[in-house]
This record gives C-alpha cells, sequence and structure tokens, in this order.
C-alpha cells in the first residue's frame, strides 16, 4: 500500500517551518523583500498614529478654554490636521507599494516552489513513487500550494501590520500612561491563553485536515482512473461507500478544526469590548480622584490622556483581533509548506557512477576517440585514477552474478540469479505473476539497486555507470503504454528528442504503426491528450513500440509489449519487432510463448528463482515446467 509523507495524524508541524519558509522567500526576493517589509512598517506606524494626534488636539483645546484663544488654537489644530494628511499620503503610497510587490512575491514563489518540486521529483527514485499515492503527490502542486499562497499574500501581511500596529499602540500607551497600559496588559494576557488554548486545537486539526485533503484527492485520483472498472463490476455502490469514508474522515477533521477557529474570533472581540469598559471605569476613577499620572511623557493625568487611550484600547484589541483571524491561514499554510518541504527533504536517487556514454568514432589503428558528432558508434568513457581515459566500445553484453534482490528489507524477491545475455541474443523470461521477470529488468535500468551479487554491463560493473548514460543504451516497452499530450510525431519523438520527422516515420514502419497513424484525422500531427485516450490499447502500444525504436538503443527490453495486440496486429509487429531485435540484445517477458520460441536462451522462473533454462527445443525435450506450459498442462495465472 502506498505511504503518506504527510505528518503524523495529531502531530504538528515543526516549528522551523515558518522559519525555513521566510529564508526561502529571501532567497528568492533577497531585495524586494525588505523593501516590502519596509513599507509594510511604514503602513502599520502611521495607521497608529491618530490616538497620538487625537491627544495634542485634545490638550490644544483644553488649553484653548482657559486662555480664551481661539484663533491661534485653530492654526495649530489646522497644522496638524495637515502633518496627519502628509502621514496618511505617505501611508498610502507604502500599501499601494507593499500590497504590488507582495503580489509579486507570492507569485514569484510559488512558481520557484512548484519548478523546485518538480525538478526535485525528477531526481526521485522509481521506488518513491511506487510507494506513494499518486493524487497524494497531485495533492502538494495543488492544494498545498494555494494554502501557501494564501498565507503569503494575505496572512503574512496582516499578522506583521497587526503586530507592528500592537507594538507602537503599547509603545505610546506606556508613553502615556503606564498606570491604563498595565489594565490593557491584563486583558492582553487573558486574550494570550484563550488564543493559545483555541488555537493549538485548531492547528491540531487543520493539519489532519490538508493531510485528508491529500488522501481523498488520492482517492479521486484512483476512482477516474479505474471508472471503467467500477462499471463493469458494477461497483458503484461500493464506490459511494468508499468515498463516503473518506469524504467523513475530511468533514470530521475540518469541522473541527473550523469550529475551534471560529470561536476565537467572537471570544477576543467580546474580551476587547470588556477591556474597553474597565479602561474606561478606571480612567474615570483616576480622574474624579485626582490620581498622579505615572507615566514616560511626565504629563498630567487628564481627559486629553484618558480618551485618546480609550481609542488606542479599541485599536488595540481590533489588532489583536486581526492576528487572531489569520491564525487558522497561518497553521494551514504552514501544514502545506511542511508537506512541501517533506517533498524536497526526500533523498533523491543517488548516482556514483562515472562511467558515461559518447559518441565515438574508430582510428585505422583500431581505436576509439570520442567524436562530438553523432557517429552511431557508442562507447563507454572510463576515466582512471591516473588521469587516463580508456574508451570500450558498447556491444550490449550484461551479465548476472548471483544477484539477490528484496524490495523491502527481509522479503527477497530474487534469490541467487545467475544469467547473461550475449551481444545480439534474445533472453526470454517465463513464469507466473510475482516470479521476478519485471523485477529483473527494473535492476539492468538501475530502478533498484541490488542487494548481493554484481550485474556488469559491457564488463563494466552497473555501479560504476551513470544511470542517465545506463538508461540512455536502453529500450523499454511496458505493458502500461504512457503517452502525452501533444501530436503522434511528437510522442514518437519522445525516445530520440534530435530525431528527425522522416526517422519517426521509419520508426513507426519498424513497429507496425504507420499504417494506423496515416488513417488519423491529421496523420502524425493528430493530437493525443488523456493518454491517448482516442486510440484503442493496441494502436497505444504500437507507438510505444515506435518510440523506442527511434531511440535506436544496443539493449531492448519488452515487457509484455504484445499483450494488449490482437492476434492479426500482433504478426505485423511481430515482424516489425524481429526487425527491431536484429542485431540487439533483447529481453523480452511474455506470456504468450509463440512469442519466446526464436529466443535464443529462455528463463522460467518461479519464487525469484531460475528453475529452468535453454532454448524452445532444450526446454520442451526436459518436459519440466516450460513442456507443460507450452503444451498446457499448466497455466500461466
Amino acid at each position: 500500500m502506498p505511504n503518506n509523507t504527510s505528518t503524523a495524524r495529531g502531530r504538528r508541524a515543526p516549528k522551523g517551518v515558518f522559519r525555513r519558509l521566510v529564508r526561502t522567500i529571501f532567497r528568492f526576493f533577497p531585495v524586494m523583500l525588505p523593501l516590502t517589509l519596509v513599507c509594510i512598517i511604514i503602513n502599520a506606524v502611521v495607521s497608529s498614529m491618530p490616538s497620538v494626534f487625537m491627544q495634542n488636539v485634545i490638550a490644544v483645546v483644553e488649553d484653548t478654554f482657559q486662555t480664551g484663544d481661539w484663533a491661534s488654537a485653530s492654526g495649530r489644530i489646522f497644522s496638524l490636521l495637515g502633518i496627519l494628511i502628509a502621514m496618511y499620503i505617505v501611508s498610502l503610497i507604502a500599501g499601494v507599494l507593499y500590497t504590488q510587490m507582495m503580489a509579486t512575491i507570492t507569485q514569484g514563489t510559488l512558481a520557484k516552489l512548484r519548478e523546485k518540486m518538480f525538478d526535485h521529483m525528477q531526481d526521485l527514485p522509481i521506488r518513491y513513487f511506487d510507494t506513494h499515492n499518486h493524487g497524494d503527490i497531485m495533492s502538494y502542486y495543488t492544494n498545498d500550494i494555494d494554502t501557501l499562497r494564501q498565507m503569503i499574500s494575505q496572512s503574512f501581511p496582516q499578522t506583521l501590520i497587526s503586530a507592528i500596529t500592537l507594538l507602537t499602540v503599547f509603545g505610546i500607551m506606556v508613553y502615556y500612561s503606564i498606570w491604563l497600559a498595565l489594565v490593557v496588559v491584563a486583558g492582553v494576557i487573558i486574550m494570550f491563553f484563550v488564543t493559545r488554548y483555541v488555537s493549538g486545537h485548531s492547528s491540531r486539526y487543520f493539519l489532519k485536515q490538508q493531510e485528508a485533503i491529500a488522501r481523498t484527492e488520492g482517492f479521486m485520483e484512483e476512482m477516474m482512473n479505474g471508472q471503467k472498472v467500477i462499471k463493469v463490476f458494477c461497483h458503484e455502490e461500493g464506490a459511494k461507500e468508499d468515498f463516503d469514508k473518506v469524504n467523513d474522515e475530511l468533514f470530521d477533521n475540518a469541522e473541527k478544526a473550523h469550529r475551534y477557529a471560529n470561536i476565537l474570533m467572537p471570544l477576543l472581540a467580546n474580551i476587547g469590548n470588556v477591556m474597553y469598559v474597565i479602561v474606561a471605569l478606571v480612567g474615570g476613577a483616576l480622574l474624579l480622584n485626582g490620581a498622579p499620572n505615572f507615566s514616560i511623557s511626565g504629563m498630567a493625568f487628564s481627559i486629553s490622556i484618558v480618551v485618546p487611550f480609550l481609542n488606542m484600547t479599541k485599536q488595540f484589541a481590533g489588532a489583536i483581533g486581526q492576528v487572531s483571524n489569520q491564525v487558522n491561514m497561518v497553521v494551514m499554510g504552514l501544514a502545506g509548506a511542511h508537506r512541501i518541504f517533506a517533498l524536497l527533504d526526500e533523498e533523491p536517487e543517488t548516482d556514483d557512477g562515472y562511467v558515461t556514454l559518447v559518441n565515438a568514432r574508430e582510428n585505422a589503428d583500431g581505436t576509439l576517440e570520442e567524436y562530438p558528432e553523432r557517429t552511431n558508434v557508442w562507447a563507454w568513457k572510463h576515466p582512471h585514477h591516473d588521469g587516463t581515459v580508456t574508451y570500450t566500445r558498447m556491444r550490449g553484453d550484461v551479465r548476472f552474478y548471483d544477484v539477490d534482490f528484496a524490495y523491502e528489507p527481509g522479503k527477497t524477491v530474487l534469490h541467487n540469479i545467475s544469467l547473461y545475455a550475449k551481444p545480439g541474443q534474445k533472453v526470454a523470461f517465463v513464469g507466473s505473476t510475482g516470479a521476478g521477470k519485471t523485477t529483473i529488468t527494473n535492476l539492468i535500468n538501475r530502478f533498484y539497486d541490488i542487494a548481493d551479487g554484481k550485474i556488469r554491463y559491457d564488463d563494466i560493473n552497473i555501479n560504476k555507470i551513470k544511470k542517465a548514460d545506463l538508461r540512455h543504451s536502453l529500450g523499454i516497452v511496458l505493458q502500461d503504454t504512457n503517452l502525452f499530450t501533444g501530436t503522434v510525431m511528437e510522442n514518437i519523438r519522445y525516445g530520440n528528442l534530435n530525431a528527425h520527422d522522416d526517422e519517426c516515420i521509419a520508426a513507426a514502419k519498424l513497429a507496425g504503426a504507420d499504417d494506423f497513424i496515416r488513417r488519423l484525422p491529421e496523420g502524425y500531427n493528430t493530437m493525443l491528450t488523456g493518454n491517448g485516450a482516442n486510440l484503442s490499447q493496441g494502436q497505444r502500444q504500437l507507438l510505444a513500440i515506435a518510440r523506442a525504436a527511434v531511440a535506436d538503443p544496443p539493449v531492448m527490453i519488452l515487457d509484455e509489449a504484445t499483450s494488449s495486440i490482437d492476434t492479426h496486429t500482433e504478426a505485423i509487429v511481430q515482424r516489425g519487432m524481429d526487425a527491431l531485435m536484429t542485431g540487439r540484445t533483447t529481453f523480452v517477458i511474455a506470456h504468450r510463448l509463440s512469442t519466446v520460441q526464436n529466443a535464443d536462451a529462455i528463463m522460467v522462473l518461479d519464487h525469484g528463482r531460475i528453475i529452468e533454462r535453454g532454448t524452445h527445443e532444450d526446454l520442451i525435450k526436459l518436459k519440466g515446467t516450460y513442456y507443460q506450459l507450452y503444451t498446457g498442462a499448466l497455466e500461466l495465472d
């Protein structure tokens, strides 16, 4: 069963995720991010200033009541208003700038993260895709990226603005009256513990929600791919029940997450209202009793302090409410970021090889030298410790020596496999499902590395050959065909991106695909979508064979390559396949024994062991398992 790379259920995303995310954004935008922060700070600080101007205006009015000089008072008030308007204009400019830069930073970060994820995904081993749900992997690029977008574009700026507002307003409060500031601090402490309790519960369920969404998307991907099977076996009601289980789990986690999150804002709003009333009562009591003011400013306690203080209290509570309102998005965004970083932290496919594949040409004395242009002569370039380089002609000689292999430790699936395929030979593998046939071809490609033994390619240990060069020398046609969105010509050229149209057409003719391709609406320019959904399974298989043919590799691996083709088409394809295999080392996996009778060697596998080997005639004379399979006494399952 596929594993889930998400965090374990109920566990919160690690604290280091936020720090890592900020570092990542800064790395992407080292200049724009600091400029954006400066604009946000300017915008937030200016939004905290009205209380200061209110205090100054009230102080001017109080003085004027004593002096009666209203003419000079109006001038001072208009002067203060002018300064306030100027500051608001600066704030407006800063706000416009930071929102525009934030849009660039958000979309740029997401684009770069998607690029990093996709690039890293190309470096992951086949094992990762064999053990992880494809829908869950898709969720990284859709759901997790989207939650990150909302956090960066909305929650980050709003939370930062609110935090700066809190600091600024609290600084002004302490400047005017420490007594009243202490009342606000008491309210903030209560708000902090309420927020901690509620957000602690909601964050746990938000993380579960992200994981449940990934599982739901994985389930939907399976159902979409298996829709025909569902209908053939009339499993619609069962599929509905299975979906209800997955959907109910998502609902349960999402409902609990939002239940906690939705009560936070009303709680904080009411605590803020209570705090406003208490500040008013304390301020009124201090005024009535003529209490001395304890402040940094040294100003006497007066109405010009109490009234702006009430406004600042409301502003302070509102800022806390804004922060709490963003907690949901921050938690969801961090959960998404944690999953994204988990993907980026997956160990890439290791490659310790140093032997490379190069174009070569043969000199008059029979030696090989590297050549920049294609010569249809390939050689293994083998650098040595002393600085010298040797070139070995690529022939396609593949040999296994006492190979053991296990997909999981302790569960060996191949036991003591020894075989050889000389250049140009056709080696066939026969056996029931799970016998280890495909596993052997996976090891030749180094999709997996062996536990014990050796595999040598042209007398070179394949661990010493760079994986890309090794795979470049191999052509493979699988039972499950994958066609990509593009024209028929582009799908054939996928085997060799440098191939000309004539070479692609020649490969199609070799595979027996040219005839049906020319009958398509636009021939080789016909657009294919949805894995070639507008083609039959057999036609898709023919295109896969043509793709392998245009690659022109010295070694071919045919894994049930004709299993989806009807008998008449198989006869056509077999002629093309015979031509394709001429002069090439070929490994064939087939259930139809008629396709392997002309093999140079047939290996009969059972539970990961070679139990019989030889030519068709040898094995018939042996009258063992192969003989029973051929005569129908046994059937391949």
